[in-house]
């Protein structure tokens, strides 16, 4: 996972104090993941100091790597951490590359804009470092870390974090006249999203970017929610195993028991885009709108007041509380009554048909997003010259104890196992407990001490 760090992130508004980020590192290396922190906009000369101590206190507390595009910051005595070159650096070319990894880059993050052929290209003459695509999220319209205009208008910098987001505002499209230029509808484009392109979703093309040289995949998350990211990330986790199935040529088998089927379109969606991956595509934008507009449902068959004439696709129930997209318009769900639904406002229209419906919440699926990972571990009860060892997962502790035999071996057995795998509200679940033992008499209490002392 990446994350912002106090200061000079790419997300200003997304920053997290050492303190926290310590925290976010211990939870996360729990479950053996990385945590790379975001150190990459480009700095004043009075920063660059700051930056070189944060970066010391990063690599304290265990941060896995540093997110940078300031290469300035190279001149200065970082700590031995792995460094990843930002997709701000504007990584298109192997020349680029190349030159990232002679300067001690582990990794870097390619353009968004490179198609397959151009990342293969890269792969080929670069094959000695990483490479890392982005395959899922918000789209900026300008090429990577190349975009000027919220400097120019407003002089905040992309480049410094602030991005005013000229490209989710809206515009009216003039000819050289100054006169409104008409759609294909002959409606004149008047206060379009003309900038705002669809969130990018290389789902599909997988198996091609890594036969391409692609080794991480990266998924956009400014500001998103918890149930986006449990989404998302277990909607690409099943696809990725999906694709290691077929590589290997076996069958594929699900490994996780979630209680949800993930869906992209059923948390933040603005509609969908493989973005450059095979050339210039139609319909990358929505001017519609910059907002969520969620799963395709079926038709608005007639709209009068707050009162919806429907028609939903086959299995689609909707609940209390939904929210709903209707063109521009969003609107909640208050009641349904066969084909009509009651929503929480009347619409800007009094009547329109035949128009596309979207749901952009699913109450119900959010509620079976809400459960906690558990990791299975096996834990291991064994017999030492001087008492005993415990071990869960990958975690041991040797235990002195005077051995008192079990009057009852197979109650004293099954005591063992049963209070060893109490592992409560930590990350745990276990999946195996063996008793590699004679049967002793060992109290419950002291059972309980050695389970929480391993886990520590």
């Amino acid at each position: 996972m990446y994350i912002g760090a106090p200061a000079y992130g790419a997300r200003q508004a997304a920053g997290n104090s050492i303190e926290d980020l310590a925290e976010v590192v211990n939870y996360a290396h729990t479950y053996g993941v990385q945590v790379l922190v975001t150190l990459n906009t480009l700095l004043h000369d009075d920063e660059y100091p700051k930056a070189v101590k944060m970066a010391h206190e990063l690599y304290k507390i265990g941060v896995d790597a540093l997110i940078i595009q300031d290469l300035h910051l190279l001149d200065f005595d970082l700590p031995p951490i792995a460094l990843h070159a930002s997709t701000q650096c504007d990584n298109r070319t192997a020349e680029q590359v190349a030159w990232l990894r002679d300067l001690g880059f582990k990794r870097v993050v390619l353009a968004r804009e490179l198609n397959i052929d151009e990342i293969k290209a890269i792969h080929e003459a670069v094959p000695d470092i990483e490479l890392e695509a982005f395959v899922h999220g918000a789209l900026c319209v300008s090429y990577s870390g190349r975009c000027y205009i919220s400097e120019v208008l407003t002089g905040r910098s992309a480049n410094r974090g602030e991005c005013s987001q000229f490209c989710r505002m809206a515009y009216d499209l003039l000819d050289s006249s100054g006169n409104e230029v008409l759609d294909e509808q002959g409606a004149p484009i008047h206060q379009r999203h003309l900038l705002s392109l669809q969130d990018m979703d290389r789902s599909a093309y997988l198996r091609e970017l890594i036969d391409a040289g692609v080794t991480t995949f990266k998924i956009e998350g400014r500001l998103k929610d918890a149930d986006y990211v449990t989404n998302i990330t277990a909607y690409y986790r099943e696809q990725l195993d999906r694709c290691a199935a077929r590589i290997q040529n076996t069958e594929y088998r699900a490994i996780y028991n979630r209680s949800f089927v993930p869906n992209p379109e059923k948390t933040f969606h603005r509609g969908a885009t493989d973005y450059f991956l095979h050339g210039r595509t139609p319909h990358m934008a929505n001017w519609e709108t910059p907002k969520s507009t969620g799963e395709y449902i079926g038709e608005v068959l007639e709209a009068r007041g707050n009162t919806l004439r429907v028609r939903l696709l086959p299995g689609v129930v909707l609940h209390n509380g939904d929210g709903l997209t209707i063109g521009a318009e969003g609107c909640n769900v208050n009641g349904v009554e066969g084909n009509l639904v009651k929503i929480n406002k009347e619409l800007s229209f009094s009547r329109y048909t035949d128009i596309p419906l979207y749901r952009n919440l699913d109450t119900e699926f959010i509620k079976l997003l809400h459960s906690e990972r558990r990791i299975p571990v096996d834990i291991i009860f064994r017999e030492t010259e001087e008492g005993f060892s415990l071990k869960i997962g990958d975690k041991e502790r040797h235990f002195a104890y005077a051995k008192e035999d079990a009057k009852n071996a197979d109650k004293a057995l099954e005591n063992i196992r049963t209070q060893l795998a109490k592992l409560g509200d930590t990350p745990y679940i276990a999946h195996e407990v063996r008793i590699e033992s004679k049967p002793y008499f060992i109290p419950i209490s002291v059972l309980n001490e050695w389970r929480r002392t391993t886990l520590l």
